[in-house]
């Protein structure tokens, strides 16, 4: 191999013929977009649908701005900075096929507790016409149960009294938003690109709650000009490990200090619906619809959902990927069975899908044996992903008098993994979520009340006054603690079923 070559613009034409690499001239481009939350999601999917479109030559006023806004994006923004805001992207195939790219959409980067005013001038800026987001299910602010916005949040109040210093997301777009507005030009669109089920409508909501309390003019002004497209997005994007940098290293002499590994599949279905024009992502495979409510809500309630069933089972079992689950005959019946019995009866018609081929390639994608997707990443934030992608459907099935069983389980488990930060064999557990500590001072208290995790009204609402899935809850749920062996209960359940 040769020695290293640093990922830099300079260098590109050094690469192996392995690699594939931006092929048109990135000096002239324009910032069309910036987006806010530049993790591996987003470097492969939004700004690799972009990266698609530059080298069709149709997107020359699309490139992209990166933004951070918390001081943990600091790592990234500097990595990027040094890379001339290059990065690779490893899809790795089922079969054990591996391609290499290098993405070159992204163009810069600002990183707002460095400078709150740079962020909101270049969102403000007359050649930026969107701004999109990857905040996470919890970036929204909103209480999961009521969907209410958090005005106690110390960060929003924070941005109510500094407006022209903000923290959050939703003060950076207000405080970019009026200077469009005091300038006389056209409003940006907000596109958020989490898995949020109507993520535009979400977002909407949100940043018109914070500015109606901020300055109600605004929020007026927001209202009748802004536009949130409601999208579904999806691409199973693992975290970078030091396995990716070798790979890259070794296979390529090429030093990339964070490239993105994805599998091949990728999708992104979006309501046409913008402010001020829009990049032609159709012309690369992205899908414009009027509506996207049913293909939004099959992909949460199956994908999404399909991963937290894995990612809590598994971790408690004690597998550690995805894959892994998938391997397990046992996880792999039980995922099925819950898509098809709890998941699919309560789903929309979806034009153009086929529910059952849908399924069975979650199935092939999930058990990707080159794609590892470690479960703590699976079950980070549940308390934000677990009420859009699990409770609902729980909620339908008992109007509809329909299997709980599956969920019922799950949620026992949930209750274990935030009680004990261990596996059955009494393993360490990498817990990660904003609500961890209440999330276990509610499980801790189930030795003396079963239902007492089931009592966090901002979770489950009124879940814990259901009498069918409280009585079922409980059962598993004691048995659980009795003894932790959850292959035991997946059993019994998929057996009564």
């Amino acid at each position: 191999m040769p020695a290293n070559i640093p990922l830099l613009q300079e260098n590109l034409s050094k690469l192996p013929d392995g690699v594939g690499r931006p092929t048109y001239d990135r000096t002239p481009l324009k910032t069309g977009i910036v987006h806010v939350g530049v993790g591996g999601f987003h470097r492969a999917h939004e700004a690799y649908y972009t990266h698609l479109l530059l080298e069709a030559g149709k997107a020359k006023d699309w490139a992209i701005c990166g933004v951070g806004l918390r001081e943990g994006d600091r790592q990234m923004g500097e990595v990027l900075k040094q890379q001339d805001f290059l990065y690779s992207m490893i899809v790795r195939h089922p079969d054990g096929k591996i391609e290499t790219t290098v993405i070159g959409s992204i163009v810069e980067f600002l990183l707002g507790p460095d400078n709150p005013g740079a962020v909101i001038n270049r969102m403000a800026a007359p050649e930026t016409r969107i701004v999109s987001l990857t905040i996470t299910e919890g970036g929204y602010n909103v209480n999961p149960a009521t969907g209410a916005f958090d005005f106690d949040n110390t960060d929003i109040s924070h941005d109510l009294e500094h407006p022209d210093a903000p923290v959050t997301v939703f003060g950076y777009l207000a405080a970019a938003l009026r200077k469009r507005r005091d300038e006389g030009r056209e409003a940006f669109t907000v596109q958020s690109c989490d898995n949020v089920q109507h993520n535009g409508d979400v977002t909407r909501r949100a940043l018109l709650a914070f500015t109606e309390r901020l300055d109600p003019g605004l929020a007026e002004w927001i209202g009748a000009n802004v536009r949130f497209p409601n999208a579904m997005v999806d691409r199973i994007t693992p975290r970078t490990t030091p396995a990716d940098t070798n790979y890259l290293q070794q296979e390529f002499g090429l030093k990339d200090e964070w490239p993105v590994t994805c599998e091949p599949f990728m999708q992104w279905v979006i309501e046409d619906d913008f402010s001020d024009g829009r990049p032609a992502w159709e012309a690369v495979g992205a899908q414009f619809v009027p509506d996207v409510t049913p293909y939004e809500k099959m992909k949460l309630r199956l994908l999404n959902a399909g991963h937290s069933v894995l990612g809590l089972l598994g971790a408690i079992h004690g597998h550690e990927t995805i894959d892994g689950c998938i391997a397990d005959p046992l996880f792999a019946g039980y995922l099925r069975d819950f898509l098809d019995k709890e998941a699919t009866p309560v789903l929309d018609t979806v034009e153009g899908i086929d529910l059952q081929a849908y399924k069975d390639s979650l199935i092939e994608r999930f058990g990707n044996p080159n794609v590892k997707d470690g479960l703590a990443r699976i079950c980070a934030e549940s308390s934000a992903k677990l009420p859009k992608f699990l409770i609902e459907t729980i909620r339908e099935n008992l109007v509809a008098g329909g299997s709980i069983d599956y969920s019922a389980l799950i949620i026992a488990t949930w209750c274990y993994y935030s009680d004990t930060h261990a596996d059955r064999f009494g393993k360490p557990l990498e817990v990660i979520d904003e609500q961890k500590e209440e999330l276990q001072k509610a499980a801790k208290e189930t030795t003396e009340d079963p239902l007492a995790f089931l009592r966090q009204e901002e979770l489950f609402g009124d879940l814990v006054k259901d009498e069918r899935f409280g009585s079922k809850y409980a059962e598993l749920v004691e048995r659980l603690y009795a003894d932790p062996d959850v292959g035991v209960l997946m059993r019994e359940v998929r057996k009564g079923s």
